[in-house]
């Protein structure tokens, strides 16, 4: 998700009855408003209808993972292709439902309230769509959510290969920088998105970004993150902070050699100390965190010497 979700200031009142606090806390059960807000995310909504066009042909089964309000199902109709939206929420699961019949597309996309976890087609599929995505693959289920799907559904249909998968690939990627936390005067290290598309004045980027986690979405999906290595600064400042960046490769065009890729909103993570460096000074810098862990649990494993 590229919105600056705050799932822990969700009231009471937009969670039923029996969901595990923890769940809506890491963004399991995102209200209404929210998806709102993500159909006006325009570089989101272009990037995977641009990658969606690319991939789905007609006649295409396509399966997609926490559908929401539908929008990425409907991408796929519009293709052609017949499309099971499999959505949990059923506040969503209604929404969606209204808004596929509102669109005319209620004879290609079949809204099903189901655990995404837990969900197997009837039949093989050629595509799956899963949009759980979070910066640093934090607080949604993006990873664990392919990795049961593939699990269940490799036993359900073993002489069959795995479906595609949108996005294809997620890159994640940390940076040392200098964040300004001055607000009119008020001083306020706090954790912070960012635009990725935005010019950043109160944000001096002291290294490079560093790879930690290249994950291929057919292949072994990693649900553990960890990183413990030196970061040379590349620029002199003070080191009060953190970046981490998302890059999700939703698509791959081989014959142009290009790729359709969305970025997650940064997120800056502040220190709790300052340190005055040098460029080529190296600083140590660890955490490690579980996918889906709160913004929280990966700040209190942040490290830097």
């Amino acid at each position: 998700m590229s919105t600056s979700i705050d799932a822990a200031k969700t009231p009471q009142t937009d969670r039923p009855a029996g969901l595990r606090t923890d769940q809506q806390t890491l963004g399991q059960y995102i209200p209404l408003l929210y998806h709102y807000n993500m159909l006006q995310d325009h570089e989101r909504v272009i990037a995977f209808r641009r990658a969606i066009e690319w991939i789905i042909r007609p006649a295409m089964k396509v399966t997609e993972l926490g559908g929401g309000t539908g929008i990425l199902s409907s991408f796929a109709a519009r293709r052609g292709a017949q499309v099971t939206c499999v959505e949990r929420n059923p506040e969503l699961v209604a929404t969606a439902r209204r808004f596929v019949r509102h669109n005319g597309l209620q004879d290609s996309v079949a809204v099903v309230q189901a655990d995404a976890t837990q969900f197997v087609p009837d039949e093989p599929i050629d595509v799956v769509i899963c949009e759980m995505l979070h910066v640093g693959l934090l607080r949604e289920r993006q990873a664990s959510v392919i990795a049961a799907f593939k699990r269940n559904y490799q036993r359900r249909f073993p002489q069959s290969p795995l479906p595609l998968f949108i996005p294809e690939a997620t890159i994640l990627m940390v940076q040392l920088i200098e964040q300004s936390f001055d607000f009119e005067g008020f001083e306020a290290p706090v954790p912070m998105f960012q635009s990725p598309t935005a010019i950043q004045p109160r944000t001096i980027e002291l290294s490079e970004l560093v790879p930690y986690a290249n994950i291929g979405y057919a292949h072994e999906i990693p649900q553990k993150f960890s990183f413990e290595r030196s970061v040379t600064v590349h620029q002199g400042g003070y080191l009060n902070a953190v970046r981490l960046v998302t890059q999700n490769v939703l698509a791959i065009d081989e014959a142009n050699e290009r790729a359709i890729t969305w970025a997650n909103q940064h997120l800056v993570l502040p220190l709790d100390k300052t340190f005055r460096v040098t460029s080529q000074q190296s600083m140590q810098l660890r955490f490690n965190y579980v996918e889906g862990d709160s913004v929280e649990a990966l700040q209190t494993s942040l490290e830097v010497q």
